[in-house]
């Protein structure tokens, strides 16, 4: 039975990250089935402690019960605030919610706490989300540590749904090269300095290749210089999907180690690709897939030294680098897409 369904989405303008090509990859899967799906998008701003509560209220002021004189079968709501949409079959699949009021308040990575009222509005935030989460009919988690983080938080219940890699089964894998790939939006936040420490300490001849755009280039590559290993970083940018294909098949292995990820799509892309992945103990979503000496290396976080040697040893243990890349490859095998289309649609 073909459905309307509706994918509502915050978006921050002239961004793009992992959340948009959930986005679009859920869209694409559902009209691949045969529905009729849109992805609805309002802006999210938080310039302003007024101006995150206005974006929570323009999604609660949204209608999307009928477009065009024809009933919407179902609602799909996302990230923070896009989940405060009003319907009477919606479905939260959660990315994350607005986690400067949650976990991240008191890191270097939120400024709550900080302005006169800011108890007032995080206070505000959370009892909105305790509403709008709460009305939900079901709740999907895009991992099991953000499923946990809304039982701690909201006391609410939401079962983990893994969104598979964008580029399904183009991944593929050759010859360990002498490279160490990252790839994400440079932001403080991934913490791609550590990577740069960790080169700057090598005992081996690898280098560094980083793809992405964003906020924290130039901070980063003002880092490379002091530390001595401008010369040793690609900077590609962001590249295309053949590109990108081609940078993990042939890397000898994947750094991923943000603060706390929600979940982290470059781990699957990584393991797909047939590479192993070295992180840190405090990843947070990436852990969910990444075991220690198993398909990757899961180092203590900050531990720069430590991150060096897992790449030295790789450098000089090819044979190993491909038993752990293979084994990753195995660990997300069964993510599909037919699960999740199943368990969003249940309410059908």
């Amino acid at each position: 039975m073909s459905a309307r369904i509706a994918i509502c989405a915050a978006q921050v303008p002239f961004t793009r990250g992992g959340a948009e090509v959930l986005y679009e990859s859920l869209r694409d899967e559902l009209v691949r089935r045969g529905h009729r799906v849109e992805i609805v998008a309002l802006p999210f701003n938080w310039s302003s402690r007024l101006a995150i509560l206005r974006s929570a209220l323009a999604w609660r002021l949204v209608e999307l019960g009928e477009a065009a004189g024809e009933r919407v079968d179902l609602v799909i709501a996302t990230r923070f605030p896009s989940y405060v949409v009003r319907h009477p079959r919606k479905v939260v699949w959660l990315i994350h919610q607005f986690r400067q009021v949650y976990e991240l308040a008191g890191t270097p990575y939120s400024d709550f706490g900080a302005r006169e009222g800011d108890d007032k509005v995080a206070a505000m935030i959370r009892a909105i989300d305790d509403r709008a989460l709460g009305e939900a009919r079901a709740r999907f988690a895009i991992s099991a540590n953000t499923a946990a983080r809304l039982r701690d938080h909201n006391g609410l219940d939401a079962e983990p749904l893994y969104p598979p890699p964008r580029l399904g089964d183009a991944y593929r894998s050759e010859a360990p090269g002498d490279y160490v790939l990252t790839v994400g939006r440079l932001d403080p936040m991934k913490r791609f300095d550590l990577l740069l420490r960790a080169l700057a300490a090598r005992r081996r001849p690898w280098r560094a290749v980083i793809a992405g755009e964003g906020p924290d280039r130039a901070r980063l590559a003002a880092l490379a210089v002091e530390l001595g290993v401008a010369d040793r970083v690609e900077w590609p940018g962001r590249v295309d999907d053949r590109r990108l294909v081609e940078l993990y098949a042939r890397a000898l292995a994947v750094f991923y180690a943000p603060f706390d990820e929600d979940y982290g799509y470059v781990t699957l892309e990584a393991f797909r690709s047939e590479r192993p992945v070295v992180t840190t103990a405090d990843a947070g979503g990436v852990l969910e897939f990444v075991r220690d000496g198993e398909n990757g290396f899961v180092c203590a976080p900050g531990a720069e030294r430590e991150i060096a040697a897992r790449f030295d040893r790789l450098f000089d243990e090819r044979g190993e680098a491909l038993r752990l890349g293979r084994a990753g490859a195995e660990r997300v095998a069964a993510i599909g897409w037919d699960r999740v289309v199943e368990r969003l649609l249940a309410l059908l």
